[in-house]
């Protein structure tokens, strides 16, 4: 029998060495084929993909989308108002380097109308303004 079993293995390695490790190898190459065949099975074809990108999205791709930001925040009127009725004085600062002092009567969407003591009042384009800021003198 030993003659058997010397001449029935190659280079005399031992049939059933280790089983566990035979089982073990069994095991891991069964595991490999069947998780490629699951990979094969789970990824969608690209066909399948393209039909469904094609798709039109109605209602939820709607709902999804962020709304559009304000052109305005009004936080210009906010200010303007809030000092018109306080009636703070204001320092206004033109591009041109010329300060004045006053307190701003109105506003629109292109011009301030400012109050000043002792001089004339002035229709001040927006453009013009450089900074403004409160008189801390006054």
């Amino acid at each position: 029998m030993n003659d058997e079993k010397a001449g029935s293995n190659p280079a005399g390695f031992r049939a059933n060495a280790n089983p566990r490790r035979k089982t073990a190898l069994a095991s891991s190459a069964e595991r490999n084929s069947v998780e490629s065949a699951n990979r094969k099975l789970i990824r969608p074809s690209f066909t399948e993909m393209k039909e469904k990108n094609d798709t039109p999205r109605k209602a939820g791709g709607a709902a999804q989308k962020r709304p559009i930001p304000p052109d305005q925040t009004n936080a210009e009127n906010f200010y303007y108002v809030k000092q018109m009725q306080s009636k703070t004085p204001m320092v206004i600062t033109l591009k041109d380097g010329e300060v004045l002092r006053g307190v701003i009567e109105w506003y629109d969407r292109s011009c301030l109308k400012f109050n000043r003591e002792g001089e004339p009042n002035l229709l001040l384009y927006k453009s013009n303004i450089k900074y403004m800021f409160k008189d801390e003198d006054a």
